[in-house]
């Protein structure tokens, strides 16, 4: 580890109810489990409980992983091509349909301006595509669910990085910091890349040729199928709980696209019950 990664920043919680709130949804039958629910009334959560994820309730750690994996493994995979339709639905801005919400930098860009020039946005892996080395092939380097639009020259920053506390704050995108060896997000999206990364970490474990993805609590993975830090993606998915927006994108991809789901995004207590 670099000596400048050594002095990583400590950090308050996330003060994510704002950003909640700031962001309207339109009307979609997304899962989400409040308490509000007359008594004896099903959530929408509790119903997937009952049907999608009912093999996998009652688990714990390999078992619970073992179940999730199964479940989410029944999907429809894309082309890369088919991954820029793909993420002007899920990632579309509520308030203007015509642009989408860019990753990183939080910024609503119109979803035609897609490409590989500076200030248009393009395809982030968030689980580093060259951290198992699976390019953009059908499978993980096409899956959705860890597939975000950001910035091109922010998503270029960002490169392989691992994920961590620390380094200077991005001019381009503010709330987001780097040093030599991590990069570490905007507060408000903490919680969705640390349950991408988990998804990617259940999702693929070997089968399909494809490398056996792990988290771990390391940075400077370079190119082996692991990608860290693992203790503070659990804390970054305890401070920034799924908000509608995640959860709309999720139902999207379940709806109309893949055909699956991020089960950490309906069930986010899964991730300390599966990484202890």
């Amino acid at each position: 580890m670099s000596a400048h990664s050594a002095r990583r920043r400590w950090r308050r919680p996330l003060l994510v109810a704002a950003a909640v709130a700031s962001i309207a949804v339109p009307s979609v039958a997304f899962a989400t489990d409040s308490g509000s629910a007359d008594a004896g009334a099903r959530t929408p959560v509790q119903a997937l409980d009952d049907t999608y994820y009912k093999d996998a309730i009652g688990k714990t750690g390999p078992e619970l992983k073992a179940a999730l994996h199964t479940i989410i493994s029944d999907q429809t995979k894309l082309s890369y091509d088919q991954v820029w339709d793909a993420l002007k639905k899920t990632d579309e801005d509520p308030a203007d349909t015509s642009n989408v919400i860019l990753l990183y930098t939080g910024r609503s860009q119109a979803k035609d301006t897609n490409g590989g020039d500076p200030d248009q946005w393009n395809r982030e892996h968030v689980w580093a595509k060259s951290h198992g080395d699976f390019g953009t092939s059908t499978g993980p380097g096409t899956d959705v669910h860890h597939l975000r639009p950001t910035d091109v020259s922010v998503n270029s920053t960002r490169g392989s990085k691992d994920f961590d506390n620390g380094g200077e704050e991005l001019s381009e995108a503010p709330g987001n910091f780097t040093d030599d060896d991590s990069f570490e997000p905007r507060d408000q999206v903490k919680g969705d890349v640390a349950r991408m990364i988990l998804y990617m970490a259940v999702r693929y474990d070997g089968e399909d040729g494809f490398a056996d993805l792990e988290p771990n609590d390391e940075v400077n993975n370079g190119s082996a199928p692991a990608i860290g830090r693992l203790s503070v993606l659990k804390q970054w998915n305890d401070e920034d709980p799924p908000n509608d927006f995640e959860k709309r994108r999720n139902q999207v991809i379940f709806d109309d696209i893949q055909h699956n789901r991020n089960p950490f995004i309906d069930h986010p207590e899964w991730v300390a019950e599966i990484w202890k």
